[in-house]
Formats: C-alpha cells, sequence, structure tokens
C-alpha cells in the first residue's frame, strides 16, 4: 500500500473520530468552538435527545422524580431546541391522582404530559418509597418563580386564568420582580365559552407569539383545557399551574415554610378557602390516600412472597 493512500485512510479516520466527537459534543443546539468550522457546520442545528427522567406511579398516574433545577432545564432545553415542538407540564398533586383514580380520560391526560412534577408532600414521600431520594416538593407556584427569575426576559410569556385582574397583576408582578416579557394576558369568563369564543381565544394566544404558557384554571380543569388546545396551538411549553395565579400575585399568601415543608400546607389552605377547598381535603385526597396504602400493602405482600420463593402451584390455582 502505498503511503498516500495511507495517509489518505489515517485522515478519513481521524476525520471520522473527529466528527463523532463532535456529535457528542451537541449540547443545547450550540457546538464546541474548538471544533473546525467545516467539520461542524452539518451539526450546528443538531440537538441531542434529552436522557430520559425517571418517574413512578401512583394509582395509574405517572410522576417524575424530578426537583426543581430538573424540571427548569428540561423546559429550557424545549423552548432552545430548533424544533420548537409544543410540550406539556403537569404539576401533579393528590388532589390530581385522586380525581385522575375515577375518570380514565384525565388519568390518560395527566399520563401524556411530557413532564409530570411532583406536587406535595404525599407525592415526595412517595417517591422516596419508590427508591428516589427527592428532598424538596416541585409546587406550581414555585416552578413559576423560579423559571421567570431564572430565565429573565429570554422568553415570552403569556397568562391565561385566575380571577377578574389576576393575570394581569401576576404579570406586572412578575415582570418587575423578574424582568420577564409580558406577551399577553387573558381571564376567561365563569362559565363554558362557546365554539366561537374558544377559537377567537386560542387565536388571540397564538397571535401574540408566547413562548411560554401557564395556565391557571384549577384541576383538573386547566389539564383538559390544555390537552384539547395543544393540537393546534403552536407554543413550545404549556404548564398548568393553578393556584400559582393567585399566590405570585399577591392575592393569597402561601402557608408559613415549616407548614410547607412538614406536608402541612394543606390545613393553611384549608383554614383559607374553607367553603371551596373543604371536600378535597376532608375527603377526597383521604379516600385516594387510603386506595394508596392498598396499592403500597399489595406491593409489600407480593415482594415480600416473591423473595421468600414462595408461589402458588398450577394444580392450586385451577382449584
Amino acid at each position: 500500500m502505498s503511503q498516500h493512500n495511507v495517509q489518505s485512510i489515517m485522515g478519513e479516520a481521524m476525520r471520522a473520530e473527529e466528527v463523532s466527537n463532535l456529535q457528542a459534543s451537541v449540547v443545547e443546539g450550540s457546538v464546541l468552538e474548538t471544533y473546525h468550522p467545516a467539520v461542524a457546520a452539518p451539526f450546528l442545528r443538531v440537538v441531542r435527545d434529552p436522557p430520559s427522567l425517571p418517574s413512578f406511579e401512583v394509582l395509574g398516574v405517572r410522576v417524575n422524580a424530578v426537583q426543581m433545577s430538573e424540571a427548569v432545564e428540561r423546559i429550557r432545553f424545549w423552548l432552545d431546541a430548533p424544533d420548537r415542538n409544543t410540550h406539556f407540564v403537569a404539576v401533579t398533586a393528590m388532589h390530581s391522582v385522586a380525581e385522575a383514580r375515577h375518570n380514565e380520560a384525565y388519568r390518560r391526560i395527566l399520563n401524556s404530559a411530557d413532564l409530570s412534577v411532583p406536587d406535595g408532600m404525599p407525592l415526595i414521600w412517595l417517591a422516596r418509597f419508590n427508591g428516589f431520594a427527592l428532598k424538596n416538593r416541585v409546587c406550581g407556584s414555585e416552578l413559576m418563580e423560579t423559571f421567570c427569575r431564572v430565565t429573565g426576559s429570554t422568553y415570552r410569556h403569556f397568562f391565561y386564568g385566575g380571577g377578574p385582574g389576576v393575570a394581569e397583576k401576576l404579570a406586572q408582578s412578575l415582570h418587575e420582580k423578574c424582568g420577564i416579557a409580558v406577551a399577553g394576558t387573558y381571564t376567561p369568563p365563569f362559565r363554558a365559552l362557546t365554539a366561537a369564543e374558544e377559537q377567537e381565544i386560542a387565536s388571540r394566544v397564538e397571535q401574540s407569539s408566547p413562548d411560554v404558557l401557564w395556565v391557571g384554571l384549577s384541576s383538573p380543569k386547566q389539564e383538559r383545557w390544555i390537552d384539547e388546545h395543544r393540537p393546534h396551538l403552536k407554543i413550545p411549553v404549556m404548564l398548568g399551574v393553578g393556584a400559582a395565579f393567585d399566590m405570585n400575585s399577591g392575592i393569597t399568601r402561601r402557608a408559613p415554610g415549616w407548614m410547607r415543608e412538614s406536608g402541612m400546607e394543606w390545613l393553611h389552605r384549608l383554614c383559607s378557602e374553607p367553603r371551596r377547598l373543604w371536600k378535597r381535603y376532608l375527603f377526597t385526597i383521604p379516600a385516594a390516600m387510603g386506595f394508596v396504602g392498598l396499592e403500597l400493602l399489595g406491593a409489600s405482600i407480593s415482594s415480600s412472597t416473591r423473595s421468600k420463593g414462595g408461589s402458588v402451584p398450577a394444580n392450586r390455582e385451577r382449584e
């Protein structure tokens, strides 16, 4: 083999290795500047798929085992991706799980979310039971505030929901505190919208060109709204955050830190809005927790049986 051929083969091998290294070095659409532009050009718009997030199930509802930093990082990844596909973030609490237990359509919506963050200490405790060392919950109000504080004016935000004047107050507050760019706000009426109204609102939202759409209609209404409009609205990220509108606008006060960390925020909210929340906290969620207990007991018994090598003989099964 001639020296020229050897050099050619070595050159091609080195180039292949360089290209391979380049592909592995693409992070959120940027390429390491140390590579030669001619080599890097074909990959400038390549974005690696992010690793799948761990998750666990509670009464058939999938919840991602993530903390605040991971949730914010994943949302920013979607926003910075060149394809700009629509993504749905569900802020999942025990109330959501309780509603989904007897509503298959709602359970399907929750499980279709691209990211389902654990809101509420019961879900954090269940995550730990499943082997995930989660420390804090990821509630809607803190996710909104943290994301806006970290990203500032990088993205355009639209706020849909809340009571009269709440969305506007929320947008102004976050603009003053975090410097966010506000694409628009809208407070829907407290009644069913006509098809024409739905179309008009959807057009209004999309024409404002937001990067992030915050929906505050309370669960399960907000998740249903997102599921219905998700196929038609070209918005990269849509989040259902419920009470975050009232909390982050200053309409309602959050529970003290010690109550949030100990899983007692529900008591603060119940005392603040007893007429609206008494059924949720005194009946709906306790009933769901009872079914969770039965589910965990069944899993524990099954695990114990397997660890002991116990099994039911085939002839006994047929009896």
